[in-house]
């Protein structure tokens, strides 16, 4: 079953000889359970892409569709709501909240958009992540390995029908990041999570169940999609 499709999403800055096709005519699709790596190398547009399909930024044109529903036709607003419910996010950076306690950080999209968290489906998740005697610490009192493992509960804690995963080894060492990497795939399969990841590791990439390659805005190689 079919949970992510882009049609040909195009995103240029500048104009002239200073014209950037930072993606450039970009369709695939996404199966829903799957665990798909977009691989590229710095500047090559992975970046701009995930940020397409996650509705942090606006495509010139083409088309996301989640879930049957186009970001793109969506207002502002509209698209907060959405992109709250339906997409979670794991970031390079982690990006907690360093006052809050974890089990705050990580119910916090939730209670963001007025409901009351799952505390039973969140202690299971906790459970498989390796992190549920931490939920009265704080950021600063974890590792690197642990933050990003808060990140990931905070990602899937909202039940998204897909979770995007921008460079989500990249502060990490390399056990810590095969450990990362290890339980993007065990949340893949033990929750049904769709997951999209951009790495520019190819060694990382191969532990996805598809790859994408991208170059200069556009896909190169695993782009198939049916329009």
């Amino acid at each position: 079953m079919e949970i992510l499709k882009a049609v040909h999403l195009k995103k240029h800055y500048g104009s002239g000889e200073n014209l950037v096709r930072a993606v450039d005519d970009v369709s695939f699709s996404i199966e829903k359970g799957s665990f798909t790596a977009i691989v590229g190398t710095s500047g090559s547009g992975k970046t701009t892409l995930l940020n397409l399909i996650g509705g942090l930024d606006y495509a010139d044109s083409g088309e996301t569709i989640i879930d049957g529903q186009s970001i793109m036709k969506m207002t502002q607003e509209q698209l907060t709501v959405f992109r709250r419910r339906n997409i979670g996010f794991v970031f390079q950076n982690y990006n907690l909240i360093s006052v809050q306690n974890i089990y705050k950080n990580i119910v916090l999209p939730i209670r963001l958009d007025g409901r009351r968290p799952d505390r039973d489906y969140i202690e299971h998740i906790c459970r498989q992540l390796g992190i549920e005697g931490k939920m009265d610490r704080y950021p600063n009192q974890l590792s690197g390995g642990q933050q990003q493992r808060v990140s990931i509960a905070r990602a899937i804690a909202a039940k998204p029908a897909v979770l995007l995963a921008d460079e989500p080894t990249g502060n990490l060492d390399s056990g810590t990041s095969a450990e990362v990497m290890g339980l993007l795939k065990k949340t893949s399969r033990e929750f049904h999570q769709t997951i999209v990841m951009i790495t520019h590791n190819d060694a990382i990439a191969q532990l996805a169940d598809r790859v994408l390659h991208i170059e200069d805005g556009k896909l190169v190689a695993g782009g198939e999609v049916r329009v």
